[in-house]
Protein backbone atom coordinates (compact mmCIF):
# COMPACT_ATOMS: atom_id res chain seq x y z
CA UNK A 1 0.00 0.00 0.00
CA UNK A 2 3.23 2.32 1.02
CA UNK A 3 4.40 1.50 -2.37
CA UNK A 4 1.02 2.52 -4.17
CA UNK A 5 1.27 5.73 -2.54
CA UNK A 6 4.73 6.51 -3.14
CA UNK A 7 4.02 5.94 -7.01
CA UNK A 8 1.00 8.04 -6.76
CA UNK A 9 2.59 10.79 -5.40
CA UNK A 10 5.65 10.80 -7.79
CA UNK A 11 3.18 10.60 -10.46
CA UNK A 12 1.07 13.23 -9.24
CA UNK A 13 4.18 15.39 -9.14
CA UNK A 14 5.18 14.82 -12.45
CA UNK A 15 1.99 15.78 -13.67
CA UNK A 16 1.94 19.29 -11.26
CA UNK A 17 5.56 19.90 -12.99
CA UNK A 18 4.38 19.25 -16.39
CA UNK A 19 1.32 21.74 -16.03
CA UNK A 20 3.67 24.57 -14.12
CA UNK A 21 6.08 23.77 -17.68
CA UNK A 22 3.12 24.68 -19.68
CA UNK A 23 2.25 27.54 -17.80
CA UNK A 24 5.60 28.61 -17.91
CA UNK A 25 5.48 28.42 -21.84
CA UNK A 26 2.34 29.35 -22.32
CA UNK A 27 3.31 32.84 -20.29
CA UNK A 28 6.20 33.18 -22.08
CA UNK A 29 4.72 32.81 -25.60
CA UNK A 30 2.29 35.54 -24.51
CA UNK A 31 4.71 37.42 -23.07
CA UNK A 32 7.33 37.09 -26.52
CA UNK A 33 4.14 37.94 -28.59
CA UNK A 34 3.38 41.09 -26.86
CA UNK A 35 6.64 41.91 -26.99
CA UNK A 36 6.66 41.35 -30.89
CA UNK A 37 3.37 42.98 -32.03
CA UNK A 38 4.78 46.26 -29.49
CA UNK A 39 7.81 46.09 -32.00
CA UNK A 40 6.08 45.78 -34.83
CA UNK A 41 3.24 48.64 -34.13
CA UNK A 42 6.25 50.71 -33.17
CA UNK A 43 7.72 50.02 -36.06
CA UNK A 44 5.17 50.90 -38.38
CA UNK A 45 4.65 54.13 -36.50
CA UNK A 46 8.26 55.37 -37.23
CA UNK A 47 7.99 54.29 -40.60
CA UNK A 48 5.01 56.52 -40.68
CA UNK A 49 6.24 59.10 -39.21
CA UNK A 50 9.92 59.31 -41.23
CA UNK A 51 7.66 59.36 -44.68
CA UNK A 52 8.88 62.94 -45.07
CA UNK A 53 12.57 61.81 -45.69
CA UNK A 54 13.49 59.66 -48.68
CA UNK A 55 14.26 55.91 -48.08
CA UNK A 56 17.00 54.05 -49.92
CA UNK A 57 15.88 50.90 -51.58
CA UNK A 58 15.78 47.82 -48.91
CA UNK A 59 15.76 44.19 -48.28
CA UNK A 60 12.17 44.61 -47.28
CA UNK A 61 9.76 46.50 -45.15
CA UNK A 62 10.82 44.23 -42.14
CA UNK A 63 14.45 43.69 -42.40
CA UNK A 64 15.19 47.40 -43.61
CA UNK A 65 18.82 48.21 -44.20
CA UNK A 66 20.27 45.84 -41.90
CA UNK A 67 23.54 44.32 -43.38
CA UNK A 68 24.12 47.41 -46.00
CA UNK A 69 26.20 49.92 -43.78
CA UNK A 70 29.73 48.54 -44.42
CA UNK A 71 32.87 49.82 -42.25
CA UNK A 72 34.96 49.35 -45.32
CA UNK A 73 36.19 51.41 -48.21
CA UNK A 74 32.56 50.47 -50.03
CA UNK A 75 30.87 52.08 -47.24
CA UNK A 76 32.28 55.40 -47.46
CA UNK A 77 32.04 55.20 -51.28
CA UNK A 78 28.35 54.01 -50.52
CA UNK A 79 27.65 57.20 -48.33
CA UNK A 80 28.92 58.83 -51.29
CA UNK A 81 26.31 57.53 -53.37
CA UNK A 82 23.27 59.05 -50.72
CA UNK A 83 24.81 62.00 -50.84
CA UNK A 84 24.71 62.26 -54.54
CA UNK A 85 21.13 61.02 -54.65
CA UNK A 86 19.54 62.28 -51.33
CA UNK A 87 21.79 65.80 -51.21
CA UNK A 88 20.96 66.70 -47.38
CA UNK A 89 19.34 63.42 -45.39
CA UNK A 90 17.62 60.17 -45.98
CA UNK A 91 15.78 57.70 -43.26
CA UNK A 92 17.65 54.33 -42.67
CA UNK A 93 16.25 51.50 -40.24
CA UNK A 94 17.68 48.12 -39.24
CA UNK A 95 14.59 45.58 -38.78
CA UNK A 96 11.79 46.69 -36.46
CA UNK A 97 14.32 47.59 -33.70
CA UNK A 98 16.11 50.92 -34.83
CA UNK A 99 15.03 53.94 -36.48
CA UNK A 100 17.80 56.30 -37.95
CA UNK A 101 17.85 59.65 -40.26
CA UNK A 102 21.13 60.18 -41.69
CA UNK A 103 22.39 63.87 -42.03
CA UNK A 104 24.59 65.19 -44.36
CA UNK A 105 23.79 68.67 -45.13
CA UNK A 106 24.63 71.50 -43.04
CA UNK A 107 21.76 72.82 -42.97
CA UNK A 108 20.30 69.88 -41.49
CA UNK A 109 22.98 69.15 -39.59
CA UNK A 110 23.54 72.78 -37.86
CA UNK A 111 19.81 72.43 -35.94
CA UNK A 112 20.54 69.05 -34.50
CA UNK A 113 24.21 69.96 -33.35
CA UNK A 114 23.15 73.01 -32.00
CA UNK A 115 20.08 72.09 -30.07
CA UNK A 116 20.17 72.59 -26.12
CA UNK A 117 21.89 69.66 -24.38
CA UNK A 118 19.16 69.08 -21.89
CA UNK A 119 17.31 67.72 -25.21
CA UNK A 120 19.97 65.98 -26.47
CA UNK A 121 21.04 62.10 -25.62
CA UNK A 122 23.57 59.62 -26.27
CA UNK A 123 22.30 56.41 -27.73
CA UNK A 124 23.02 53.36 -26.78
CA UNK A 125 23.12 51.53 -29.73
CA UNK A 126 26.99 52.89 -30.48
CA UNK A 127 28.01 54.51 -27.86
CA UNK A 128 26.95 52.05 -25.09
CA UNK A 129 29.53 49.27 -25.88
CA UNK A 130 32.06 51.93 -24.47
CA UNK A 131 30.56 52.45 -20.82
CA UNK A 132 32.02 49.40 -19.30
CA UNK A 133 35.42 51.02 -20.12
CA UNK A 134 34.75 55.06 -19.41
CA UNK A 135 31.51 54.36 -17.54
CA UNK A 136 29.08 57.60 -17.06
CA UNK A 137 32.13 60.23 -18.14
CA UNK A 138 31.13 63.88 -20.32
CA UNK A 139 30.99 61.53 -23.76
CA UNK A 140 28.26 59.19 -22.44
CA UNK A 141 26.35 61.22 -19.41
CA UNK A 142 23.48 63.71 -20.53
CA UNK A 143 21.20 65.69 -19.29
CA UNK A 144 22.24 67.84 -16.06
CA UNK A 145 25.02 65.66 -15.32
CA UNK A 146 26.38 66.26 -18.50
CA UNK A 147 26.40 70.28 -17.88
CA UNK A 148 28.16 69.75 -14.47
CA UNK A 149 30.67 67.99 -16.24
CA UNK A 150 31.47 69.83 -18.40
CA UNK A 151 31.51 73.06 -16.45
CA UNK A 152 34.25 71.21 -14.02
CA UNK A 153 36.06 69.84 -17.31
CA UNK A 154 36.46 72.75 -19.02
CA UNK A 155 39.22 74.27 -17.20
CA UNK A 156 41.25 71.63 -18.00
CA UNK A 157 41.11 72.27 -21.73
CA UNK A 158 42.07 76.12 -21.12
CA UNK A 159 45.27 78.02 -22.88
CA UNK A 160 47.23 78.40 -20.04
CA UNK A 161 47.33 74.64 -19.28
CA UNK A 162 47.23 73.81 -22.61
CA UNK A 163 50.40 75.77 -23.29
CA UNK A 164 52.42 73.71 -20.67
CA UNK A 165 51.48 70.53 -22.73
CA UNK A 166 52.80 71.67 -25.58
CA UNK A 167 56.87 70.91 -24.60
CA UNK A 168 55.52 67.18 -23.79
CA UNK A 169 54.19 67.00 -27.54
CA UNK A 170 57.58 68.25 -28.81
CA UNK A 171 59.19 65.83 -26.51
CA UNK A 172 57.56 62.65 -27.50
CA UNK A 173 57.70 63.55 -31.59
CA UNK A 174 61.57 63.80 -31.18
CA UNK A 175 61.23 60.18 -29.51
CA UNK A 176 59.03 59.23 -32.91
CA UNK A 177 61.59 60.83 -35.01
CA UNK A 178 64.66 59.40 -33.67
CA UNK A 179 63.21 56.12 -33.81
CA UNK A 180 62.60 56.90 -37.69
CA UNK A 181 65.94 58.34 -37.99
CA UNK A 182 67.94 55.55 -37.25
CA UNK A 183 65.08 53.22 -39.21
CA UNK A 184 66.04 55.37 -42.26
CA UNK A 185 69.36 55.00 -41.88
CA UNK A 186 69.74 51.34 -41.91
CA UNK A 187 67.87 51.33 -44.92
CA UNK A 188 63.62 50.83 -43.91
CA UNK A 189 62.63 53.83 -45.13
CA UNK A 190 59.14 52.92 -46.19
CA UNK A 191 57.00 53.15 -42.40
CA UNK A 192 53.74 52.30 -41.79
CA UNK A 193 52.27 55.50 -39.94
CA UNK A 194 49.39 54.11 -37.60
CA UNK A 195 51.77 51.73 -35.27
CA UNK A 196 54.16 54.72 -34.69
CA UNK A 197 52.07 57.82 -34.66
CA UNK A 198 49.46 55.61 -32.17
CA UNK A 199 52.25 54.94 -29.78
CA UNK A 200 53.54 58.98 -29.84
CA UNK A 201 50.20 60.33 -28.96
CA UNK A 202 49.75 57.54 -26.45
CA UNK A 203 52.67 58.51 -25.09
CA UNK A 204 52.39 62.38 -24.66
CA UNK A 205 48.88 61.76 -23.43
CA UNK A 206 50.13 59.72 -20.89
CA UNK A 207 52.52 62.72 -19.99
CA UNK A 208 50.32 65.06 -20.21
CA UNK A 209 47.44 63.31 -18.19
CA UNK A 210 49.26 61.57 -15.46
CA UNK A 211 52.69 63.14 -15.62
CA UNK A 212 53.82 59.43 -16.43
CA UNK A 213 56.91 58.58 -18.71
CA UNK A 214 55.89 55.17 -20.13
CA UNK A 215 58.35 55.33 -22.25
CA UNK A 216 55.72 52.88 -24.91
CA UNK A 217 57.69 54.01 -27.74
CA UNK A 218 60.64 52.36 -26.95
CA UNK A 219 59.28 48.99 -24.82
CA UNK A 220 56.39 47.20 -24.44
CA UNK A 221 53.94 48.34 -21.88
CA UNK A 222 50.87 46.45 -20.11
CA UNK A 223 48.56 49.74 -20.02
CA UNK A 224 49.00 50.85 -23.97
CA UNK A 225 48.80 47.21 -24.99
CA UNK A 226 45.84 46.92 -23.05
CA UNK A 227 44.38 50.11 -24.20
CA UNK A 228 44.82 49.36 -27.75
CA UNK A 229 42.83 45.78 -27.13
CA UNK A 230 40.26 47.80 -26.25
CA UNK A 231 39.93 49.80 -29.19
CA UNK A 232 39.75 46.49 -31.07
CA UNK A 233 37.20 44.41 -29.57
CA UNK A 234 35.41 47.50 -28.99
CA UNK A 235 35.02 47.53 -32.93
CA UNK A 236 35.11 43.77 -33.15
CA UNK A 237 31.69 44.21 -31.27
CA UNK A 238 29.85 46.17 -33.52
CA UNK A 239 30.08 43.61 -36.14
CA UNK A 240 28.63 40.98 -34.37
CA UNK A 241 24.87 41.37 -33.44
CA UNK A 242 24.69 38.82 -30.94
CA UNK A 243 27.70 40.57 -29.13
CA UNK A 244 25.53 43.52 -28.50
CA UNK A 245 23.68 41.94 -25.53
CA UNK A 246 26.05 41.44 -22.47
CA UNK A 247 24.53 38.73 -21.09
CA UNK A 248 26.03 36.77 -24.20
CA UNK A 249 29.08 38.81 -24.45
CA UNK A 250 30.70 38.35 -21.40
CA UNK A 251 30.45 34.64 -22.13
CA UNK A 252 32.63 34.67 -25.24
CA UNK A 253 36.12 34.79 -26.10
CA UNK A 254 36.40 38.42 -26.81
CA UNK A 255 34.41 39.48 -23.45
CA UNK A 256 36.72 37.84 -21.44
CA UNK A 257 39.52 39.51 -22.94
CA UNK A 258 37.70 42.44 -22.99
CA UNK A 259 37.48 42.08 -18.62
CA UNK A 260 40.98 41.24 -18.73
CA UNK A 261 42.37 44.52 -20.57
CA UNK A 262 39.70 46.61 -18.88
CA UNK A 263 40.75 45.34 -15.34
CA UNK A 264 44.57 46.38 -16.48
CA UNK A 265 43.37 49.98 -17.55
CA UNK A 266 41.02 50.51 -14.70
CA UNK A 267 43.94 49.40 -12.33
CA UNK A 268 46.23 51.69 -13.35
CA UNK A 269 44.49 54.67 -13.15
CA UNK A 270 42.68 54.32 -9.81
CA UNK A 271 46.42 54.38 -8.41
CA UNK A 272 47.60 57.10 -10.35
CA UNK A 273 44.48 58.88 -9.01
CA UNK A 274 44.66 57.91 -5.76
CA UNK A 275 47.84 58.41 -5.35
CA UNK A 276 47.65 61.94 -6.56
CA UNK A 277 44.60 62.61 -4.40
CA UNK A 278 46.45 61.72 -1.18
CA UNK A 279 49.19 63.94 -2.09
CA UNK A 280 46.88 67.26 -2.78
CA UNK A 281 45.38 66.55 0.13
CA UNK A 282 48.88 66.11 2.32
CA UNK A 283 49.98 69.20 0.26
CA UNK A 284 46.85 71.23 1.36
CA UNK A 285 47.07 70.15 5.20
CA UNK A 286 51.07 71.28 5.17
CA UNK A 287 52.18 74.25 4.67
CA UNK A 288 56.05 73.99 5.05
CA UNK A 289 58.09 76.05 2.61
CA UNK A 290 58.88 72.85 0.85
CA UNK A 291 55.71 71.63 -0.55
CA UNK A 292 54.98 75.08 -1.13
CA UNK A 293 57.80 75.52 -3.49
CA UNK A 294 57.01 71.96 -4.81
CA UNK A 295 53.21 72.46 -5.67
CA UNK A 296 54.08 75.99 -7.61
CA UNK A 297 57.08 74.34 -9.53
CA UNK A 298 55.79 71.30 -10.98
CA UNK A 299 53.21 71.59 -14.06
CA UNK A 300 49.41 70.67 -13.48
CA UNK A 301 48.28 67.90 -15.26
CA UNK A 302 45.23 66.68 -16.27
CA UNK A 303 44.33 64.25 -13.34
CA UNK A 304 45.37 67.71 -10.93
CA UNK A 305 43.33 69.77 -12.60
CA UNK A 306 39.92 67.80 -12.67
CA UNK A 307 40.67 66.71 -8.72
CA UNK A 308 41.20 70.62 -7.81
CA UNK A 309 37.63 71.59 -9.64
CA UNK A 310 35.23 72.76 -7.71
CA UNK A 311 31.52 73.39 -8.86
CA UNK A 312 29.91 76.13 -7.86
CA UNK A 313 28.55 74.30 -4.36
CA UNK A 314 32.10 73.67 -3.96
CA UNK A 315 31.20 70.13 -4.83
CA UNK A 316 34.10 68.21 -6.66
CA UNK A 317 34.16 64.58 -9.01
CA UNK A 318 33.96 61.92 -6.98
CA UNK A 319 36.71 59.28 -7.56
CA UNK A 320 34.67 56.86 -10.25
CA UNK A 321 33.62 60.41 -11.77
CA UNK A 322 37.39 61.24 -11.98
CA UNK A 323 38.14 57.85 -13.02
CA UNK A 324 36.11 58.02 -16.11
CA UNK A 325 36.82 61.65 -17.41
CA UNK A 326 40.92 60.10 -17.21
CA UNK A 327 39.93 56.68 -18.99
CA UNK A 328 37.73 59.37 -21.53
CA UNK A 329 40.91 61.18 -22.05
CA UNK A 330 43.31 58.81 -23.25
CA UNK A 331 40.85 56.78 -25.21
CA UNK A 332 39.22 59.79 -27.02
CA UNK A 333 42.47 61.94 -27.77
CA UNK A 334 44.84 58.96 -29.06
CA UNK A 335 43.15 57.35 -31.62
CA UNK A 336 41.69 60.36 -33.37
CA UNK A 337 44.63 62.64 -33.06
CA UNK A 338 46.99 59.62 -34.42
CA UNK A 339 44.25 59.50 -37.37
CA UNK A 340 44.61 63.13 -38.10
CA UNK A 341 48.29 63.06 -38.08
CA UNK A 342 48.53 60.13 -40.30
CA UNK A 343 46.19 61.36 -42.95
CA UNK A 344 47.76 64.54 -42.76
CA UNK A 345 51.16 63.65 -43.44
CA UNK A 346 50.02 60.78 -46.19
CA UNK A 347 47.84 63.87 -47.84
CA UNK A 348 50.80 66.31 -47.78
CA UNK A 349 53.18 63.32 -48.93
CA UNK A 350 50.47 63.17 -52.43
CA UNK A 351 51.16 66.87 -52.95
CA UNK A 352 54.76 67.91 -52.99
CA UNK A 353 54.21 71.54 -53.53
CA UNK A 354 51.86 71.93 -50.33
CA UNK A 355 54.62 70.09 -48.54
CA UNK A 356 57.43 72.18 -49.72
CA UNK A 357 55.29 75.21 -49.00
CA UNK A 358 54.37 74.40 -45.36
CA UNK A 359 58.67 73.05 -45.19
CA UNK A 360 59.65 76.70 -45.82
CA UNK A 361 56.92 78.21 -43.64
CA UNK A 362 58.47 76.10 -40.29
CA UNK A 363 61.71 76.69 -41.77
CA UNK A 364 61.23 80.06 -41.37
CA UNK A 365 60.18 80.21 -37.97
CA UNK A 366 63.19 78.21 -36.75
CA UNK A 367 65.46 80.31 -38.34
CA UNK A 368 67.87 81.79 -35.64
CA UNK A 369 67.35 79.35 -33.40
CA UNK A 370 69.76 76.78 -31.30
CA UNK A 371 66.87 73.75 -31.47
CA UNK A 372 64.20 72.86 -33.00
CA UNK A 373 61.13 73.28 -31.16
CA UNK A 374 57.66 74.20 -31.73
CA UNK A 375 56.62 76.75 -28.62
CA UNK A 376 53.00 77.71 -28.33
CA UNK A 377 53.19 81.08 -29.84
CA UNK A 378 54.52 79.02 -32.72
CA UNK A 379 51.61 77.51 -33.43
CA UNK A 380 49.83 81.52 -34.58
CA UNK A 381 52.62 81.52 -37.09
CA UNK A 382 51.49 78.29 -39.30
CA UNK A 383 48.41 79.61 -41.26
CA UNK A 384 49.39 77.57 -44.23
CA UNK A 385 50.58 74.16 -42.18
CA UNK A 386 47.22 75.03 -40.37
CA UNK A 387 45.10 75.14 -43.47
CA UNK A 388 46.67 71.76 -44.78
CA UNK A 389 45.55 70.49 -41.61
CA UNK A 390 42.29 71.69 -41.71
CA UNK A 391 41.63 70.47 -45.39
CA UNK A 392 42.97 67.18 -44.30
CA UNK A 393 40.62 66.98 -41.13
CA UNK A 394 37.73 67.46 -44.19
CA UNK A 395 39.65 64.96 -46.72
CA UNK A 396 40.29 62.49 -44.20
CA UNK A 397 38.33 63.31 -40.88
CA UNK A 398 39.17 61.20 -37.89
CA UNK A 399 35.69 60.32 -36.78
CA UNK A 400 32.99 59.35 -39.50
CA UNK A 401 29.97 60.23 -37.59
CA UNK A 402 28.10 61.39 -34.61
CA UNK A 403 24.58 60.18 -33.30
CA UNK A 404 22.54 62.12 -31.18
CA UNK A 405 18.73 61.19 -29.86
CA UNK A 406 16.23 64.06 -28.71
CA UNK A 407 13.88 63.92 -26.02
CA UNK A 408 11.63 65.90 -28.21
CA UNK A 409 10.41 66.36 -31.47
CA UNK A 410 13.18 68.11 -33.72
CA UNK A 411 12.15 70.56 -36.65
CA UNK A 412 14.18 70.80 -39.94
CA UNK A 413 14.35 72.46 -43.24
CA UNK A 414 11.25 72.10 -45.53
CA UNK A 415 8.71 70.96 -42.78
CA UNK A 416 10.65 67.84 -42.00
CA UNK A 417 10.53 66.78 -38.15
CA UNK A 418 12.89 63.95 -36.84
CA UNK A 419 10.45 62.16 -33.99
CA UNK A 420 11.04 61.88 -30.61
CA UNK A 421 13.60 59.22 -29.75
CA UNK A 422 14.51 58.31 -33.71
CA UNK A 423 18.60 58.10 -33.66
CA UNK A 424 20.39 60.87 -35.99
CA UNK A 425 23.30 59.80 -37.46
CA UNK A 426 25.27 62.71 -38.26
CA UNK A 427 27.55 62.24 -41.01
CA UNK A 428 30.80 64.32 -40.88
CA UNK A 429 32.18 62.57 -44.07
CA UNK A 430 29.12 62.79 -46.03
CA UNK A 431 28.77 66.55 -44.87
CA UNK A 432 32.28 66.84 -45.85
CA UNK A 433 32.23 65.37 -48.94
CA UNK A 434 28.95 66.80 -50.12
CA UNK A 435 29.15 68.31 -53.80
CA UNK A 436 26.27 70.85 -52.90
CA UNK A 437 28.73 71.93 -50.37
CA UNK A 438 32.32 71.78 -51.10
CA UNK A 439 33.22 72.08 -54.90
CA UNK A 440 35.80 69.12 -56.00
CA UNK A 441 34.78 67.67 -52.61
CA UNK A 442 37.35 64.72 -53.19
CA UNK A 443 40.23 67.04 -54.00
CA UNK A 444 42.66 67.86 -51.35
CA UNK A 445 43.10 71.56 -51.68
CA UNK A 446 44.08 73.50 -48.93
CA UNK A 447 43.27 77.21 -50.04
CA UNK A 448 39.57 76.31 -49.55
CA UNK A 449 40.86 77.23 -46.01
CA UNK A 450 42.36 80.39 -46.77
CA UNK A 451 40.21 82.87 -44.85
CA UNK A 452 39.60 84.83 -48.33
CA UNK A 453 37.88 81.51 -49.28
CA UNK A 454 35.88 80.91 -45.90
CA UNK A 455 33.62 83.94 -46.40
CA UNK A 456 29.68 83.23 -46.83
CA UNK A 457 30.87 79.30 -45.86
CA UNK A 458 27.83 77.84 -44.00
CA UNK A 459 28.91 77.54 -40.49
CA UNK A 460 28.57 74.00 -40.43
CA UNK A 461 30.06 72.67 -43.46
CA UNK A 462 33.28 71.24 -41.49
CA UNK A 463 32.13 69.80 -38.34
CA UNK A 464 35.58 67.11 -37.64
CA UNK A 465 34.98 68.02 -33.90
CA UNK A 466 31.00 68.18 -34.11
CA UNK A 467 29.31 71.24 -33.01
CA UNK A 468 27.37 72.74 -30.38
CA UNK A 469 27.18 72.17 -26.71
CA UNK A 470 28.53 68.76 -26.81
CA UNK A 471 31.10 69.25 -29.55
CA UNK A 472 34.22 67.42 -28.63
CA UNK A 473 36.33 69.60 -25.72
CA UNK A 474 39.65 68.78 -26.65
CA UNK A 475 39.70 69.72 -29.90
CA UNK A 476 42.39 72.90 -29.43
CA UNK A 477 44.51 69.90 -27.56
CA UNK A 478 44.33 68.15 -30.73
CA UNK A 479 44.68 70.77 -33.21
CA UNK A 480 47.66 71.99 -30.97
CA UNK A 481 49.30 68.53 -31.11
CA UNK A 482 48.81 67.91 -34.84
CA UNK A 483 50.13 71.50 -35.42
CA UNK A 484 53.45 70.62 -33.19
CA UNK A 485 54.03 66.85 -34.54
CA UNK A 486 53.17 67.91 -38.70
CA UNK A 487 55.58 70.88 -38.25
CA UNK A 488 58.67 69.01 -36.70
CA UNK A 489 58.06 65.62 -39.11
CA UNK A 490 58.36 68.39 -42.36
CA UNK A 491 60.88 69.91 -40.78
CA UNK A 492 63.26 66.45 -40.46
CA UNK A 493 61.97 64.20 -43.04
CA UNK A 494 60.71 64.79 -46.78
CA UNK A 495 57.23 62.39 -47.09
CA UNK A 496 56.58 60.41 -50.28
CA UNK A 497 53.80 57.91 -50.78
CA UNK A 498 54.85 54.09 -49.74
CA UNK A 499 54.47 50.44 -50.60
CA UNK A 500 52.41 48.02 -48.69
CA UNK A 501 54.71 45.49 -48.44
CA UNK A 502 51.85 43.02 -48.75
CA UNK A 503 51.17 43.78 -52.06
CA UNK A 504 54.06 45.30 -53.53
CA UNK A 505 55.15 47.79 -55.74
CA UNK A 506 52.41 49.00 -58.24
CA UNK A 507 50.30 48.30 -55.57
CA UNK A 508 46.04 49.67 -55.27
CA UNK A 509 45.00 52.87 -54.06
CA UNK A 510 44.67 53.07 -50.23
CA UNK A 511 41.93 51.59 -49.14
CA UNK A 512 40.42 53.09 -46.49
CA UNK A 513 38.64 51.66 -43.31
CA UNK A 514 36.46 53.18 -41.06
CA UNK A 515 36.64 52.03 -37.36
CA UNK A 516 36.21 53.89 -33.74
CA UNK A 517 38.62 56.40 -36.41
CA UNK A 518 39.49 56.31 -39.46
CA UNK A 519 42.53 54.34 -40.37
CA UNK A 520 43.70 52.52 -43.84
CA UNK A 521 43.70 48.78 -45.07
CA UNK A 522 46.97 47.44 -44.46
CA UNK A 523 48.34 50.21 -42.72
CA UNK A 524 49.38 53.86 -44.36
CA UNK A 525 52.71 53.54 -46.21
CA UNK A 526 54.91 56.28 -46.44
CA UNK A 527 58.55 56.67 -47.66
CA UNK A 528 60.94 58.70 -45.92
CA UNK A 529 64.05 60.70 -46.49
CA UNK A 530 65.74 62.15 -43.57
CA UNK A 531 66.56 65.93 -43.68
CA UNK A 532 68.86 66.08 -40.36
CA UNK A 533 71.59 64.23 -39.20
CA UNK A 534 70.62 61.75 -36.22
CA UNK A 535 71.46 63.32 -32.97
CA UNK A 536 73.76 61.75 -30.71
CA UNK A 537 72.45 60.56 -27.09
Amino acid sequence: MSLLKSVLSQVLSWISLYQILVLISTGLVVLVAAWMAKLLIRHAWYTHKLSCFSKPPVHSWLIGHLGQMQSTEEGLLQVDELVQTYTHSCSWFFGPFYHFVRLFHPDYVKPLLMAPASITVKDELIYGHLRPWLGQSLLLSNGEEWSRKRRLLTPAFHFDILKNYVVKFNTSADTMHEKWQHLVAEGRNNIEMFDHVTLMTLDSLLQCAFSYNSNCQHSPSEYVSAIVELSDLVIARRHRILHHWDWFYWKTQQGRQFKKALSIVHRFTREVVLQRRALIKQQAETQSQSNLTTRKNRKKDFVDIILLSKDEDGQGLGDEEILAEAHTFMFAGHDTTASAICWTLYNLARHEHYQERCRQEVMDLMQGRDSHEIEWDDLSNLPFTTMCIRESLRLHSPVQAVTRKYTQDMPLPEGRTVPDGVICLVSIYGTHHNPAVWTNPHEFNPLRFDPTNTEGRNSHAFIPFSSGPRNCIGQKFALAELRVVVALTLLRFRLTPGVDPEIGSGSRAVRRLPQLVLRAEGGLWLQLENLEEPQEK
